[in-house]
């Protein structure tokens, strides 16, 4: 646990360094919710909380790109030679992904709680015991987005296939997932990928949580596109919390199975030069 940690820990420090890639994604979280605030305004009635929906589907997208990412710190690790360095030491291939993983998921839950703070002052409304629960909601998008992003970049071997990738992944399940069009209003064919995207439902219990709906019927729930009515099939909140917990069980077993067998002298990075 002290080699993890301390992977942990080193990985915290390079990203509080790193001034531009942190501001960044607040910017860009932060115009998400500048320019969807207008859409669900104008265009969304049939939603109780237009805002509080939109600020938790920006939180939890938050969450999920950072998670991802952050999994980048890898190859950069790779390009300056310091990966080379960690091998040799006492310390096993296991340990290191676990660290990476955990690192990927802290960065992402820190800033997550940055844009919550946030929505805290536009009218989002918590008490203790559904606040813990948002935490716990953004740990395990944290922990799940960020196994895939270790896997993503284990299998890239290379940091521009792993941004390829990463972009192929992240639109359309960011727009999919109902985070920032809600699922309600999308064309029926589209249905089939927002119920296999792992997104759908975290953002689903996310909302479920910080809007404070355990009272709602299932109706309405459905008619928010908090739960989903599959062919007659209701699929509630809870439920899509142990599918994405069944998902990233088995994201986090396959990226440290492989990045145990992964050769990494043949990972290719960009090199940047001034």
């Amino acid at each position: 646990m002290k080699k993890t940690a301390a992977i942990l820990r080193r990985n915290l420090l390079n990203f509080t360094r790193d001034k531009v890639r942190m501001i960044g994604s607040f910017v860009m979280s932060f115009f998400f919710l500048f320019v969807f605030s207008f859409v669900m305004k104008s265009s969304v009635g049939r939603i109780a909380q237009p805002m509080n929906y939109l600020i938790s589907g920006i939180i939890i997208m938050t969450v999920f790109q950072q998670a991802l990412n952050n999994s980048t710190a890898i190859l950069d690790d790779i390009s300056n030679g310091f990966m080379k360095e960690i091998l040799v030491a006492p310390i096993s291939r296991r340990e290191i992904s676990i660290g990476q993983i955990l690192s990927s998921s802290v960065i992402a839950v820190l800033q997550g709680l940055i844009i919550l703070i946030a929505g805290l002052f536009m009218g989002l409304r918590l008490d203790l015991l559904h606040f813990i629960g948002t935490v716990g909601i953004m740990a395990v998008a944290g922990i799940t987005f960020g196994s895939l992003g270790l896997f993503i970049a284990t299998v890239s071997k290379g940091s521009s296939a792993f941004q390829v990738l990463s972009t192929i992944l992240v639109m359309p399940l960011t727009f999919l997932s109902g985070a920032y069009i809600p699922t309600t209003i999308l064309p029926n064919f589209l249905l089939p990928v927002v119920y296999i995207n792992p997104l759908t439902y975290i953002t689903s219990i996310f909302r479920f949580i910080t809007m404070s709906m355990e009272n709602l019927p299932v109706s309405q729930l459905v008619e928010e596109g908090i739960a989903f009515n599959i062919h007659g099939f209701i699929l509630m909140p809870q439920m899509g919390l142990l599918i994405v917990i069944a998902i990233g069980l088995c994201f986090f077993a396959l990226c440290v199975r492989k990045f145990n067998q992964a050769d990494f002298s043949v990972v290719k990075t960009f090199h940047h030069h001034m």
